[in-house]
Order: C-alpha cells, then structure tokens, then sequence
C-alpha cells in the first residue's frame, strides 16, 4: 500500500483495490487493512459511478417487470427505447408514470414529454 500511496498516478487504485475487496471481505477488515475510513472510498468518482450504474440497472428491472406484468410482451418490447436513458430521473418518471398509464400510449406519451 505504501508503494500506491507514494506514487500519485497509482494511488487511485488503492480506493478501487478496496472497493473490490469489499465484495469478498467484510467492511470493517477493508477498513482495519487499509487504514482509513470507509468514507473516502464512497467519495471516490469510481465509487459515485459504479452506485450510479447499479440505480440505473435496478431501475430498468423495475420497468421492464412492470411493464410485463402490466402490458405483458408489447410493453417490453419499449425496453431498447427506454434503455437508452441513463439519466436516473428520468427512469424515475418513467416508474411513476407506469402507476398511473392504462395503455401503452398513456406511456409513450408520458415517456415523450420527459424528453
């Protein structure tokens, strides 16, 4: 660790090397081998865009599942569509829009004005 601390250009990998580690070790143990808080790593941009990536994925498998159960293979086949979007408000709108859209058009309408 000292030698990725010392050079500047490697030292980004040690958040990244901990963020990794974390998904087979415990938190805490990251902590105790790495010698500082958990907080620097949930400020690191590589962190930021892997939680962003993970809203977005978790966010289109709540409308694709709506939209099969509510308008079973027609509504689906809006996913290519709606996968295109990667603003996570945007996905949100499209969530509550499937609440209250009795049609595919109520949806494409409401996908449309988000535009």
């Amino acid at each position: 660790m000292q030698v990725l601390r010392a050079d500047e250009q490697l030292s980004q990998f040690e958040t990244v090397m901990a963020f990794f580690a974390t998904f087979v070790l415990e938190s805490r143990l990251v902590q105790q081998i790495m010698r500082w808080d958990m907080a620097v790593l949930s400020e690191s941009p590589w962190y930021q865009e892997i939680l962003q990536q993970g809203i977005r994925q978790e966010r289109l498998s709540s409308i694709e599942l709506i939209l099969e159960m509510k308008f079973g293979s027609e509504g689906v086949q809006l996913m290519p569509e709606i996968s295109q979007i990667s603003d996570l408000e945007r996905l949100k709108t499209i969530q509550l829009g499937l609440k209250r859209a009795n049609t595919l058009d109520e949806l494409q309408q409401i996908i449309s004005s988000i535009d």
